[in-house]
């Protein structure tokens, strides 16, 4: 865990002190190195113990992805936003970059916490860099409301946390987690416990976000750069599930009372984003959106707490975090060309990028859930799980599948076939390889995943 964070947090003084031009280049080579180190950590889901290197840290058979998956997006933020950052001064490319590895180092305390007010600071850590990134870096002036509106969703969602961690503390007298599970502080039937438990469950679902609670969500993707995009849908929003997961593995689950309301607007809100991205016109937000279907999706199987529904969750969370990254990063080529993020001034892309169109189409593929992709079993899992638990449901989750299928398809013919390309763009400069290596390295941990699903999906 230490050789993780330790080199993560020596990047911040070797960005600042680095000569301004290999700046870029030793941040990419430095953050693939760690990014390649945070592979070993898979081993350990072998067996469902924890590895600890501290009191207040470790990793286990669910944390272990997710830092791969944050260690593995930071250097791909930064190679993507390349372009962005060329017309920047030295000064405020070292900021941004001492920004995002902040907000990764940031993300590792978050996931190998085993204390939980140690989590509970790293999870409202992450908000400062992210909120930088989208205020100073954003593309359009109303970047401020969106940063205003993340904020305050957030640390809204975060003082019940807050209040339900210190009862917590006053009742058990200690915050770690595996004592609590040796002695559970409530009685199981009580109303402390359902207080307790839907304070935490608000700021969780602030957090992934809930349909209800989602509106902060696509203003702040659509304003924020490709690297805020990238990291905000790829990791961010698992902060929610992952927090979701490992407090009710340790503390029971929650009782039926409080999440009937959460559960019903999770499967709803399937239904209704989908329906949402079909009339979308901006590119950036239909992808927002359908992130924000996904993660109904992850929310209803934590609360169905079988073992099925709890590996479809961690599945579904490594494979959207990757899929959505990418929809994001090729949204990202279209706009640096075309200075638009509407779909009918970039349709027809196929003639003047005939490559891209190949990531686009395997993106899309795998956004559909498409076998043999992970995206597939996640969602198999899911649904599996939440018909066991309730056969009605098997009618929404059914209906949100042939709806996503159905705006994915939409997103792509209308970006990428049919019409006569508008005169805006015919004349745009072609694909680099910088942006081909940042789609390859999206899609090689998804096929890997899919020769070895085991790393991911053996996990309880």
């Amino acid at each position: 865990m230490l050789k993780i964070l330790l080199p993560t947090i020596m990047l911040i003084p070797t960005t600042m002190l680095c000569h301004k031009k290999n700046l870029l280049m030793t941040a990419i080579i430095q953050s693939f190195t760690i990014a390649m180190l945070s592979l070993q950590l898979m081993k350990p889901l072998t067996g469902h113990s924890m590895t600890y290197s501290s009191l207040s840290l470790g990793i286990d058979h669910i944390s272990a992805p997710l830092i791969a998956l944050s260690c593995w997006l930071t250097p791909l933020m930064i190679l993507a936003s390349q372009n962005h950052l060329m017309t920047e001064p030295t000064l405020r490319k070292r900021t941004f970059i001492s920004t995002t590895i902040f907000l990764q180092t940031s993300l590792i305390l978050a996931f190998s916490s085993t204390e939980l007010i140690t989590f509970y600071i790293t999870f409202e850590t992450t908000l400062i860099p992210t909120l930088i990134i989208i205020t100073r870096w954003g593309n359009q002036m109303q970047r401020l409301n969106a940063g205003i509106y993340f904020l305050f969703y957030t640390l809204i969602g975060s003082l019940p946390l807050l209040v339900a961690l210190l009862l917590l503390q006053s009742y058990s007298g200690t915050m770690s987690l595996p004592i609590l599970q040796l002695n559970l502080p409530y009685p199981e039937n009580s109303w402390t416990y359902t207080a307790w438990w839907f304070a935490l469950l608000t700021a969780f679902m602030i957090k992934m976000p809930l349909y209800g609670l989602h509106l902060w969500l696509p203003k702040a993707h659509v304003e924020a750069p490709i690297a805020g995009s990238m990291i905000l849908a790829g990791v961010l929003l698992k902060l929610g599930g992952y927090g979701i997961i490992r407090v009710s593995l340790i503390m029971g689950p929650p009782l039926k009372n409080p999440y009937y309301p959460f559960m019903m607007l999770a499967l709803w809100g399937i239904i209704m984003t989908s329906l949402i991205c079909l009339r979308q016109t901006d590119l950036k937000s239909l992808i927002a959106y359908s992130s924000v279907g996904h993660m109904g999706l992850v929310i209803a199987s934590t609360f169905a707490q079988s073992q099925w529904a709890l590996t479809g969750a961690v599945t579904m969370m490594i494979a959207h975090g990757l899929t959505s990254s990418m929809l994001f990063c090729l949204s990202n080529t279209n706009y640096e060309r075309t200075n638009s993020r509407i779909l009918i001034l970039t349709r027809n892309m196929q003639l003047l990028l005939p490559l891209m169109t190949l990531w686009w189409l395997s993106a899309s593929l795998t956004n559909m859930a498409l076998p043999p992709t992970i995206n597939l079993m996640g969602e198999l899992s899911i649904i599996t799980s939440l018909f066991n638990w309730s056969n009605t449901t098997i009618l929404i989750t059914g209906l949100g599948t042939i709806l996503s299928a159905t705006y994915t398809l939409y997103m792509f013919s209308t970006t990428q076939l049919g019409g006569e390309s508008p005169s805006n763009i015919t004349t745009i400069p072609p694909t680099q390889t910088r942006e081909h290596l940042i789609m390859v390295l999206h899609i090689l941990p998804m096929i890997l995943l899919m020769m070895k699903p085991q790393l991911i999906s053996s996990v309880f």
